[in-house]
């Protein structure tokens, strides 16, 4: 497509007039963005227009770029952003007018530049949005974040749309039929883009909100919902009211939402929802666009065209015989060649129109495949959703039925075992009466034994009785042991039961063992009666008809205890298919417990794959971080290296504890999943820290150290991955960590700055030698100021007296009061040592403790050095050599020096110790002493200033100008020279600090 002709269609597209833009400029513009591979012709002519001075003009603009993005080449958007800040700023322009296309310029400007922004960040989304679902989840790339900001940016966009829908909307005066007139349809046309676009941006939001839903929890979506709701009343709204313009409804079918949002805490209303299609017909066309003739058509019309226009020139003649030229009534050649020219041209347009319309038509034909293979995806996606939703409710109805049979099955256990309850209640109503029974029937044996005490025939039945009674006794102690052994089984309550019965039995035998031992005394006196035998003869008869009723109840026995041993049996087998039965359920509930037990093992080893895999991403982080750029200015001090790695190494020993024990037990990874994290910090700590402490170190150490924690990184990332698989969890060993650990402490002692380079054994002389140093220099001190004041007073007199009077007072209470300092701190180091050595000598506790001995010494010599410093300065102040800034420095210097003599002592000292408190006094009393200092100095000076100030009587007005400008010179020259002092002193104390901190050890004294 050449180039003129896509700007003649910009052109006559994008004009002034308030009509809608045509159709087939349109698609000009759209098959030459294809054409030459981007938008570069059609931003060369928009340019060129005046956008911000015509709205129309703009709001036609606006259109066809819309339109551009959406079915434009993919390199609009490329050749586009170019010029964003210059459609914001267009924007802005036309915010400014209320009235007439003003703000809706501005809102669709603001929805394009939103547009653009959308498909920058996400370039996945084609400019129509039309997507699939599995290319909406790859967009998302499996990240619920990306979702979640996807979600957002999408509820902005769409924000964009209907703004602009409803500014439309209220634009237009709706109580007459305006989308039939030329202006009403110049601003609804648009609109048919946006509802392109709403549809799309609608489904997209309800899909990615079920997906949302299902991963996060529902109140951390409560603010997504509620933007949702809204926004669905309004397109809801805008598209019922849409669809009732006459304009829209042979243009575009626009779809209809449902009557209710969908319910996000509801993952099945997923399978309900209905994507939007908005159809566009196939026979739509712009109304102001023109109609497309058919070839054939065309042909016959450019054919009759030719004829008319040969028969107007030529003659009708010439019409049935062209090519005769006999009869051409003097025709010119040169208007012929003009009329072939011209015809040529006519066809030359004729078929280039018909090479457009042929390309729409394949587009279109294009278009309409690909909204087929989308619809064939997205049905048979709902096969899929149907199919899974089935399947679900399948598997939800196997397992109610198979909890209906589990509670059917419990039932029948419980009354199972009520029967039993209630059986074993009547067998023990049995056993009472048949012990009473058998309690009577030995009643009545002892007294038939009574009776045939006296006569042999007696004796003989009675001990026939006794055979009975013992076989009936032996029969019922059989009974009562199967009894006894059925209901053992049975319950634990039968079990105390039959326990009694025992207990009875036994008794009953210490009865019978009674009775034969009567029975052997009656044989003896039936020996010694047996002459009473003739006598007894007529109570023979009496007692055989009583043995015979005896026989007859001991037959009514029998039948009784057999009638029983038949129940019991019955009995016995019943409770032996119900124990079947239990046991059966039993075995049920064991194997039902071992799935358990294995599930929760599973899902214990779940945490701790979990759990190894953070701390192992953690560790790889830590490593990853020692070749960063930004991490080689990072230092660290040897001694912190220790404690991290001493921290590491316990948390390890603690991990290798824990580790053992969920060995022994799977089921239990409560105390194994904080020592892996915990495990995971510290050697991150432990490696980082080791790489800032070789950024210190010289370069052998130092390539060892940073060695040695790479090693300690690749050993713990091992240790880590064995934890994360089932089959080397077991052999999972941190040894190589322990190791590797304990070479990084090595390293690191011998990194250990040594401190002041003197023996350890010579630190408990040199802490009394500089004490005493430092109580001499103190002592000089106060003499030499006690000798300033005694000449001073003989050589000076007035104010130069008073203000000498006043500061060397102040100095020598500053002595003094350092004095009693210096004693206190003795004192109190004194009963620290004490305290502290135990057996040792004074001089091993200072060598044990050698970084507080240290910091000692170097207060102490601090204390000294100020003080003789201080003298110096007062002895040229009192001279009139010196300036009195340098006494009050040196006075703010001795009290910080007697402030670090203070903190030093006080590291090792006991709170509630009465030494303590006096150092703490006199502590106070040093600064109290330091401001008297800085006071008189500060009052002599004033006085001294007053003295000396200056006289401007006898000066002309040009010197004092003069002089003004000197000052106002050295003024400006005093305050650069205080601004660079101040840094200088900043710097200098910062360096002090850092040397006094490595080298004199405050850090290890103050962590001690």
């Amino acid at each position: 497509m050449e180039a003129g002709k896509m700007t003649v269609s910009i052109n006559k597209a994008i004009n002034t007039q308030e009509v809608a833009v045509k159709e087939k400029h349109a698609r000009t513009c759209i098959l030459g963005t294809h054409h030459e591979k981007g938008a570069q012709t059609f931003w060369s002519v928009v340019n060129r227009l005046p956008l911000s001075g015509n709205a129309v003009l703009c709001w036609k603009f606006c259109h066809v770029f819309h339109k551009l993005l959406r079915d434009g080449h993919s390199n609009v958007l490329k050749d586009s952003v170019r010029y964003k800040n210059e459609l914001s700023d267009m924007s802005r322009m036309w915010g400014h007018l209320s009235e007439g296309y003003g703000q809706l310029c501005s809102i669709y400007l603001k929805l394009l530049r939103t547009k653009m922004e959308f498909h920058t960040k996400n370039p996945r989304f084609p400019g129509n949005l039309q997507m699939s679902d599995r290319q909406l989840d790859e967009a998302g790339e499996s990240d619920v974040n990306n979702f979640f900001q996807l979600t957002v940016e999408m509820f902005d966009y769409l924000e964009c749309e209907l703004n602009l829908f409803q500014t439309v909307f209220s634009s237009l005066d709706m109580s007459r039929s305006v989308s039939v007139t030329a202006a009403g349809q110049c601003r609804l046309a648009p609109l048919i883009q946006v509802i392109l676009d709403c549809s799309h941006l609608y489904d997209y939001t309800v899909k990615l909100l079920f997906k949302l839903h299902s991963c996060l929890p529902a109140d951390t979506l409560q603010g997504h919902r509620d933007r949702f709701l809204e926004q669905f009343r309004k397109l809801k709204d805008l598209f019922y009211r849409s669809s009732n313009l006459q304009y829209f409804k042979r243009l575009i079918q626009i779809p209809q939402l449902p009557e209710n949002p969908p319910n996000f805490l509801r993952a099945s209303a997923l399978s309900e929802h209905i994507s939007p299609v908005v159809v566009i017909p196939a026979e739509a066309s712009s109304p102001d666009s023109e109609p497309i003739t058919d070839l054939v058509e065309m042909e016959t019309a450019s054919q009759s065209l030719f004829d008319n226009k040969f028969d107007d020139i030529f003659g009708s003649s010439f019409s049935s015989d062209p090519f005769n030229f006999n009869s051409q009534n003097g025709m010119n050649k040169d208007d012929k060649d003009r009329l072939i020219e011209q015809l040529y041209r006519e066809i030359g347009a004729l078929k280039e129109e018909l090479e457009s319309f042929k390309a729409e038509n394949e587009r279109r034909t294009l278009q309409l495949r690909g909204r087929i293979s989308e619809l064939e995806a997205e049905l048979a996606e709902q096969r899929h959703l149907k199919q899974q939703a089935l399947d679900e409710s399948e598997f939800l109805r196997t397992e109610l039925e198979e909890l209906k049979k589990q509670r059917e099955d419990t039932e029948k256990a419980q009354r199972s075992l009520t029967e039993i309850e209630r059986r074993a209640q009547a067998n023990e109503q049995r056993y009472s009466k048949l012990k009473e029974k058998y309690s009577e029937l030995v009643q009545n044996h002892a007294d038939l034994l009574r009776k045939n005490a006296e006569v042999t025939k007696q004796v003989t039945v009675a001990r026939q009785a006794q055979g009975d009674v013992e076989r009936e006794k032996k029969e019922l102690e059989d009974s009562f042991q199967r009894v006894s052994e059925q209901a053992q089984r049975k319950s634990q309550e039968q079990a105390e039961v039959l326990e009694t019965l025992k207990q009875e039995l036994a008794a009953s035998k210490q009865e019978l063992q009674v009775l034969q031992g009567t029975l052997e005394s009656s044989t003896q006196v039936g020996a010694e009666q047996s002459t009473r035998i003739a006598d007894l003869e007529q109570e023979r008869d009496s007692l055989s008809r009583a043995a015979e009723r005896h026989g007859e109840e001991m037959a009514a026995l029998r039948a009784e205890l057999q009638q029983l041993q038949d129940t019991l049996s019955s009995e016995k087998e019943s409770s032996k298919k119900e124990l079947e039965t239990l046991q059966t359920q039993l075995q049920d509930k064991e194997s039902m417990e071992r799935t358990l037990q294995r599930r929760l093992a599973e899902e214990q080893f779940a945490l701790l794959q979990g759990s190894a895999r953070e701390a192992e991403r953690m560790v790889q982080d830590a490593l990853s971080r020692l070749e960063d750029p930004a991490h080689i200015s990072c230092t660290g001090s040897a001694d912190y290296l220790l404690s991290r790695t001493l921290a590491a190494s316990e948390c390890t020993e603690r991990l290798q504890d824990a580790h053992r024990k969920y060995l022994s037990n799977r089921t239990d990874v409560s105390s194994l999943l904080p020592c892996v994290a915990l495990f995971a910090h510290l050697i991150s700590d432990t490696i980082l820290q080791g790489s800032a402490t070789s950024h210190m170190a010289p370069m052998e150490p130092a390539d060892r150290l940073l060695e040695m924690c790479k090693q300690c990184g690749s050993e713990a990332t091992s240790y880590l991955s064995s934890l994360q698989d089932l089959d080397s969890v077991e052999g999972a060993d941190c040894t190589p960590v322990t190791s590797c650990l304990s070479r990084i402490s090595a390293i690191g002692e011998e990194l250990r700055p040594r401190g002041l380079d003197v023996e350890q054994e010579e630190l408990g002389d040199l802490v009394d030698k500089e004490m005493a140093a430092t109580s001499a220099a103190i002592e000089t001190a106060a003499a030499r100021i006690e000798e300033m004041l005694s000449k001073a007073r003989a050589g000076d007199t007035g104010v130069k007296l008073e203000v000498n009077e006043r500061i060397l007072g102040s100095c020598t209470g500053l002595m003094q009061a350092i004095q009693v300092l210096v004693l206190a701190s003795k004192d109190l180091q004194r009963e620290i040592v004490e305290s502290g050595r135990g057996a040792a000598s004074p001089k091993e506790f200072y060598a044990k403790n050698s970084r507080w001995t240290e910091g000692l010494i170097s207060a102490s010599k601090a204390v000294g050095w100020g003080a003789t410093v201080m003298v110096d300065a007062a002895d040229l102040v009192v001279q009139g050599k010196g300036k009195f800034e340098e006494l009050m420095v040196c006075s703010h210097e001795i009290a910080a020096s007697t402030a670090q003599l203070v903190a030093a002592s006080k590291v090792k000292a006991d709170k509630d110790s009465a030494n303590l408190a006096k150092l703490q006094q006199a502590s106070r009393g040093v600064n109290q002493a330091t401001a008297g200092v800085v006071a008189s100095t500060k009052s002599g000076k004033s006085q001294i200033e007053e003295k000396d100030s200056m006289d401007f009587s006898s000066m002309t007005l040009t010197q004092i100008k003069r002089q003004e400008m000197d000052s106002q010179v050295r003024v400006l020259e005093l305050e650069n020279q205080l601004q660079k002092e101040r840094q200088k002193l900043g710097e200098l104390r910062k360096k002090h600090y850092e040397l006094a901190g490595v080298a004199e050890g405050w850090e290890e004294d103050a962590t001690d």
